[in-house]
C-alpha cells in the first residue's frame, strides 16, 4: 500500500504569525494533529504539531503570544505519494516523529500520520452481533 492510499488530503495550512492558541483551535476544529506552516520568508514549508504546542505550554509560554514560526520544525522529512507505507513508517521511526508532509510537484498534497498507517495496516474491527 502507498502513502497516497493512506494520507489525509485536506491539509491545514497556517502562517508563521498565527499564535499557538489560534493554531491549536484550528487543529482541534479539523481534528488533526499537525499543521503545515507556510513561511515564504523563512524558506518555505514547515510543520507545527500538537507536541510542539504541548511543549510550549509545558514550558509556561503563553499560547496567546507565542507564534507558530518559533515552534515550527523546518528541517522536515517529506514523503511522496508513491512511497510505500513501510518507507513512511521507517522514516517516522528513524526521525522520532508522527507526521509526514506529502509533497507532489513540490506542493503539499497531504499529510500521513502514524494513525493513518495503522488504520491501513490493521483491518477494521468487525461488529460482533450481541
Amino acid at each position: 500500500m502507498l502513502v497516497r492510499d493512506a494520507m489525509t488530503t485536506v491539509v491545514l495550512t497556517i502562517g508563521p504569525t498565527h499564535t499557538l492558541r489560534q493554531a491549536a483551535a484550528l487543529m482541534s476544529a479539523r481534528r488533526v494533529g499537525a499543521a503545515v506552516v507556510h513561511d515564504p520568508d523563512a524558506g518555505g514549508i514547515g510543520i507545527l504539531t500538537e507536541r510542539d504546542i504541548l511543549n510550549s505550554v509545558g514550558l509556561g509560554q503563553d499560547p496567546d503570544t507565542e507564534r507558530a514560526h518559533a515552534h515550527t520544525t523546518t528541517d522536515v522529512v517529506f514523503a511522496t505519494p508513491s512511497w510505500t507505507l513501510e518507507e513512511a513508517a521507517r522514516a517516522m521511526a528513524h526521525g522520532g516523529f508522527r507526521h509526514l508532509i506529502v509533497l507532489d510537484d513540490d506542493e503539499p498534497a497531504g499529510i500521513v500520520s502514524v494513525r493513518d498507517i495503522i488504520r491501513c495496516w490493521v483491518p477494521a474491527r468487525r461488529q460482533v452481533p450481541a
